[in-house]
């Protein structure tokens, strides 16, 4: 009988291991030379979070999907995406919460939670007749069309572009944050190096950690649908966590929550929407009757969390890991 250790130690755990290490560095790569390059160019800090940060930590979301698409495998991304999410949620957003009480703005509530709402409930509708095909991936590109408008027209309408202080911190509407390890001071040639360097390692990383995870848990029974909620739901939302809960110890609560928002959005819009298009996504019985139920729930408990006082607190974040821990015990054999 397989051993979990002995198949770790073989070429697929060297793989496995790899991929992991190279999604993370390239998405901290990617998120420093991305969020260097839009301050540098007059982004609102809280601007550059849930856009430019949160799509770049998507990123790996965006390889593991179009690949496994390509390669014909596009239950494994479907289920990485939800895996995603969920974790998203239950993992990163609650671990950041128990680290450090998480303020949520009134402009991520108003414009950004309902689109994030949306998004799911759209995967789950678009998906009950077991596939999504280019139709409905050219709506989801529709909808983040509609989002990044929305974005755009609540920059334009806020605080000047170039309201930088002295410190290199961001004046949005009042409140001065800052983006740890950027300068804001113009557009670097470090910062398009870190934006190269990233997308090469995310590339590798990604296919390094599909193949692997793919292979080691193929040998012990385990299916494309699980394969994706699990390893790469893991991989892939590395980047989230570890920016979340960086920014929650450094008191950047809105950068966190932001991230969390945004990445959910992406997710579903940009990475399954660009999916769908180039091939239909099947969707399994089993997704409609376990993952689409486990995605909405996790996602009206985040809803209702941010609309009640505007605070992700300590007893809500361990809620949500509690949450998620439940569903990864009803989901693994």
């Amino acid at each position: 009988m397989l051993q979990l250790a002995d198949v770790l130690l073989t070429e697929h755990g060297l793989f496995l291991l790899l991929g992991v290490v190279f999604l993370y560095l390239g998405a901290e790569s990617l998120v420093k030379g991305a969020a260097g390059l839009a301050l540098g160019i007059g982004l609102h800090a809280a601007l550059v979070g849930v856009t430019v940060v949160a799509f770049a930590t998507t990123a790996p979301e965006l390889f593991i999907g179009v690949i496994s698409g390509v390669d014909g495998d596009s239950q494994l991304g479907l289920g990485a995406i939800i895996g995603s999410n969920i974790a998203n949620i239950g993992l990163v957003l609650g671990v950041a919460a128990l680290v450090r009480p998480l303020s949520v703005s009134s402009t991520v509530v108003r414009r950004h939670v309902p689109f994030m709402a949306l998004a799911a409930g759209l995967l789950v509708v678009f998906g009950r007749d077991g596939i999504i095909g280019r139709g409905e991936g050219a709506v989801f590109l529709l909808v983040l069309a509609a989002f990044t408008f929305v974005l755009y027209r609540g920059a334009t309408g806020g605080v000047a572009a170039n309201a930088v202080d002295e410190s290199g911190a961001v004046a949005d509407g009042g409140v001065v944050e800052e983006m740890p390890g950027v300068d804001p001071d113009g557009v670097d040639v470090r910062h398009v190096a870190f934006l190269v360097v990233g997308l090469a390692l995310l590339f590798f990383g990604s296919r390094w950690l599909m193949d692997g995870g793919r292979s080691i848990l193929y040998q012990f029974g385990f299916s494309q649908r699980l394969v994706g909620l699990t390893v790469l739901a893991f991989g892939t939302s590395l980047p989230e966590f570890a920016a979340s809960v960086v920014a929650a110890v450094r008191g950047q609560a809105e950068f966190a929550v932001g991230n969390v928002v945004g990445s959910n959005i992406y997710n579903v819009l940009a990475v399954l929407g660009l999916v769908a298009v180039v091939v239909p996504v099947f969707v399994p019985v089993s997704v409609e009757s376990f993952d689409f139920p486990a995605l909405v729930a996790f996602t009206v408990a985040a809803v209702a969390v941010m609309l009640r006082g505007g605070e992700v607190g300590r007893i809500d974040g361990a809620v949500l890991v509690g949450g998620y821990l439940v569903f990864f015990w009803l989901l693994v054999p």
